[in-house]
């Protein structure tokens, strides 16, 4: 993809040299493009079939801006030019370190000790050949931002106290803690949803794998999530379903004001807890498509058990020409019951050590 990406800027910049030469050839040229620009109309997103504002096609959110925000930006939303170029220059050259040739020489005990976004040792199996969190910094309207998270420090809220100890009863209520039993295992490592909060609500960019394929009827929006390959729903115009019945990604139910999709979530199951976030949270995404190439996905949290007040964020979803493929899940599946062994084993280790 890198060569492909690399002729398309080679591309645009034998346009824009054409462009200034076109430009430089009377100031009366000039003069009328920039009459020309001055009454364009705003650009307006497409309709769908229905009159629908068009959301439709492959989308990506993939990005190197981290979900909260580095304390050296303190409350800036938005870096400088010069920041996110420094950024992504060290994306760059952190890549093409990791795609330099490994030497054929060396064996297992040879393995970096540091391949690379936290994987080490042995796990350097898992390397940057795997991954595709994005090489640029996001932006929106022009601006390159600091964190997904919008709040004035771009940091998610501390919990309660009571949210604090209702989830540490939780956790002391496993007699082998997360390796009791598969049902303890997260849920991507089971294949049953996405890693993290790929799939939502609200849809958070990962390691690899962040794309997305939204397709519109009359009556509903249908979100294709890459990642371990689920589907959300999103019933146009409807009321949620009785607060009995809980599914994963939750009940979804949106309609539209103006040209943005506004969705409300609840009903989620415990175990897709967000951040902390109780079964009885409820989230709030908006869709816009602010441009051809471009949607706004802004989502709010609010959880009055959890957080004194909502607090959310926005991310860029930005078209992709790639197509979505199967994640078909199943390394977790093979890796269970060695897990589960090795925690069985752990135990009698303790028990034996314990009696002696």
């Amino acid at each position: 993809m890198r060569p492909l990406t690399n002729m398309r800027a080679r591309f645009a910049t034998m346009g824009l040299v054409m462009l200034s030469a076109a430009l430089g050839c009377g100031t009366a040229f000039a003069a009328e493009q920039k009459v020309a620009a001055s009454t364009a109309k705003p650009w307006k997103a497409p309709r769908t079939i229905d009159g629908q504002p068009d959301l439709q096609g492959n989308w990506t959110n993939a990005t190197i801006t981290p979900f909260e925000r580095d304390s050296k930006y303190g409350d800036r939303l938005v870096m400088t030019k010069e920041e996110a170029r420094a950024l992504e220059m060290a994306e760059y050259e952190g890549n093409a370190k990791a795609d330099a040739p490994t030497d054929p020489k060396h064996g297992i005990q040879d393995l970096p000790t540091d391949c690379g976004r936290g994987f080490t040792g042995v796990n350097c199996g898992y390397n940057s050949f795997w991954v595709d969190p994005g090489t640029t910094i996001m932006h929106i309207n022009g601006e390159k931002r600091t964190s997904m998270v919008t709040t004035p420090n771009g940091k998610v809220p501390p919990v309660s106290a009571a949210a604090r100890e209702r989830m540490a009863a939780r956790r002391s209520g496993a007699r082998g803690g997360f390796n009791d039993g598969p049902e303890m295992r997260s849920l991507g490592e089971r294949c049953l949803m996405s890693f993290g909060s790929s799939a939502g609500p609200p849809m958070i960019p990962l390691l690899y794998n962040n794309n997305y394929q939204i397709v519109q009827s009359k009556d509903s929006v249908m979100i294709l999530v890459e990642m371990v390959h689920d589907v959300r729903v999103i019933r146009l115009n409807s009321k949620h379903r009785p607060d009995s019945i809980r599914q994963w990604m939750g009940d979804s139910i949106g309609h539209w004001e103006g040209d943005t999709l506004v969705v409300e979530t609840t009903n989620l199951r415990r175990e897709q807890s967000f951040r902390g976030a109780s079964d009885s949270a409820k989230y709030i995404e908006r869709f816009t498509r602010i441009s051809p190439t471009q949607v706004s996905y802004q989502f709010t949290v609010d959880d009055p058990t959890v957080w004194e007040k909502p607090w959310g964020g926005e991310v860029a979803m930005n078209r992709s020409r790639d197509n979505i493929f199967e994640y078909a899940c199943h390394e977790g599946n093979y890796a269970l019951p060695g897990i589960l062994a090795g925690a069985r084993e752990e135990e009698r280790a303790k028990a034996t050590a314990e009696k002696k």
